[in-house]
């Protein structure tokens, strides 16, 4: 069951005109709640981007926080399954054909599917990872539905077998193309800052949460193509493959060639928060 424009229907009977500006133009913007024991995951961050991007493509928020919540709950309540992964997508709405805002309605969309965990077998061996020119355009921050270069940029990942294609802009790292990246050097954790280039991650805000809480020594900073080559570890996260260790770099092995001790310390750090919230704990 989906929500569609203020009904709840089942999936293969939901429409959209051909018209919708979501279709024709990618106008429009979407956000990926992960949900826990049917309780979704950091709800009010997922919908603080969402204004940040809405806000970014000059659309009005069609319902308050508390709007949303009620429905991504019912959402949540009409679908199996304890742990879910919710996609809410909003467009400009249903007009003619013509590149300025008309005064329409927007579309408003929201759907779950099933959110499985990460296989045991990648947890325990990592993934690998190719990198490639970040071609995107310079607004990285906005969660749009214009996805065909991040598509693109995946898909060299897919042909070189690989999980992730981890993006350079100007010699620096931004971040994959459906992920943020950390690297390990010297046992130091390095993070790149939020900027218009990269989409500031839920779980990228977890991550320097439980390093901060825990001691970790850190830096946000810019990290050189070189710093990315050479590092002793790489670990790709996002809200639906959570934290993973990248232990092949363009076929060349990640330090040992294997998950890292900084790897199974925050991968247990962050179960170990997300269990607390899956309690019902609080977001602090």
């Amino acid at each position: 069951m989906i929500f569609l424009n203020g009904q709840f229907v089942p999936i293969e009977k939901a429409c959209v005109s051909v018209l919708d500006r979501g279709f024709i133009f990618g106008d429009g913007v979407y956000e990926v709640i992960p949900v826990y024991s049917r309780r979704p995951f950091r709800l009010e961050k997922h919908l603080h981007r969402l204004q940040h991007s809405l806000d970014g493509i000059r659309l009005k928020n069609p319902y308050t926080n508390e709007e949303w919540g009620e429905l991504i709950g019912q959402v949540v309540g009409k679908n199996k399954g304890d742990d879910q992964s919710v996609y809410l997508h909003i467009t400009r709405g249903v007009a003619k054909r013509d590149h300025p805002f008309p005064d329409v309605p927007p579309t408003i969309f929201i759907m779950s599917n099933p959110l499985l965990p990460p296989l045991p077998e990648l947890l325990e061996k990592g993934v690998a990872a190719v990198t490639a020119s970040d071609n995107r355009w310079i607004r990285c921050d906005i969660k749009s539905i214009s996805l065909l270069p991040n598509v693109l940029l995946r898909q060299i990942a897919v042909d070189a077998g690989a999980a992730e294609t981890i993006l350079i802009r100007d010699g620096y790292l931004t971040e994959g193309s459906a992920s943020n990246i950390f690297i390990v050097k010297d046992q130091v954790l390095l993070a790149p800052p939020k900027s218009h280039l990269m989409l500031p991650g839920i779980t990228y805000d977890v991550m320097l949460e439980l390093v901060i809480k825990n001691h970790i020594i850190h830096e946000v900073r810019e990290i050189s193509e070189e710093e990315l080559f050479s590092a002793d570890e790489i670990m790709l996260t996002s809200s639906t493959r959570e934290i993973m260790a990248v232990t092949r770099l363009n076929e060349q092995p990640v330090g040992t060639g294997s998950p890292g001790a900084m790897f199974r310390q925050l991968h247990q750090f962050y179960q170990q928060y997300k269990a607390t919230r899956m309690r019902g704990g609080t977001d602090s």
